[in-house]
């Protein structure tokens, strides 16, 4: 996926018809799951280049809706994706990008711990994103599934960028609360369709993406973050330090996905 440009016109006029003056509960009416959204029941999401994008580059946004959290989706449909992709098209940081939009819960308590859009490069995304199930349960134990999108990004996508020239992507999550230790293979099973060995701590999981995506972790200083902050920045600081930031604004993301952005290194792709 990945086919078109991305347009502050259409997303102008998509939100005039879908977003401006509703509440986060019209404007994200799910109730249940999306097939097409679970990763369980898709093999790949695929960044392609293309007339359009000939110099591809990936980006997740990979976001916790539990609780308040789903804010961070309500602002990405009002004007973050938009302002993203402007700045990124305007300032340059990364080649033609292609966005998934990604929601996280808890494997512990929800129905639908991660859901996963497409690569988009376009209005498309849009409708995808609106899709996604606000559960919002997360079960007030002190953590969310953030690594299930570590492992998303390292078992369930393909990507030009990196196959084809060696460059990493960008996964950026984004929350309020300490990472829990991994996934259980139980966990991993039910989330991905798939039948680990074992599970996996939340330091493996990360490696795995980190083997073709830029990582960082966006804490919003809301919630849990706003009462103990500190046992948040103790869960992720270790496992990435220097790239695990504070926000106070949520509707800052779009800016620090950019500042954080730049050409990736070059890697060897193995196989």
């Amino acid at each position: 996926m990945g086919m078109g440009r991305f347009s502050t016109t259409d997303w102008a006029a998509y939100n005039a018809r879908h977003v401006d003056g509703r509440s986060r509960s019209e404007v994200f009416g799910a109730t249940g799951i999306d097939p097409q959204l679970d990763p369980a029941r898709f093999s790949t999401r695929e960044s392609r280049d293309s007339p359009y994008n000939p110099q591809s580059t990936p980006i997740i946004l990979a976001s916790d809706v539990t609780g308040s959290m789903g804010m961070i989706a309500h602002e990405l449909m009002r004007g973050g994706l938009i302002t993203l992709t402007s700045e990124i098209y305007d300032r340059r940081p990364v080649s033609d990008p292609h966005i998934m939009v990604a929601a996280v819960g808890d494997a512990d308590t929800d129905v639908a711990p991660l859901q996963a859009t497409q690569f988009e490069a376009d209005i498309s995304l849009a409708s995808q994103i609106r899709a996604l199930w606000l559960e919002g349960n997360g079960g007030g134990n002190d953590g969310e599934s953030y690594s299930a999108a570590h492992l998303l990004a390292a078992l369930k996508t393909s990507t030009d960028a990196f196959e084809r020239r060696g460059r990493k992507g960008y996964l950026f999550t984004i929350g309020d609360e300490p990472v829990h230790n991994g996934l259980t293979a139980p966990q991993i099973a039910r989330i991905f369709g798939i039948a680990p060995p074992r599970g996996l701590s939340a330091r493996e999981c990360l490696a795995m993406a980190q083997r073709s995506y830029e990582v960082f972790h966006i804490v919003i200083r809301e919630g849990y973050a706003a009462r103990r902050l500190g046992r948040v920045l103790e869960s992720w600081q270790p496992l990435l330090p220097g790239r695990t930031f504070v926000l106070d604004d949520h509707r800052r993301i779009a800016e620090l996905v950019v500042q954080s952005s730049k050409s990736p290194r070059v890697v060897t792709p193995t196989t």
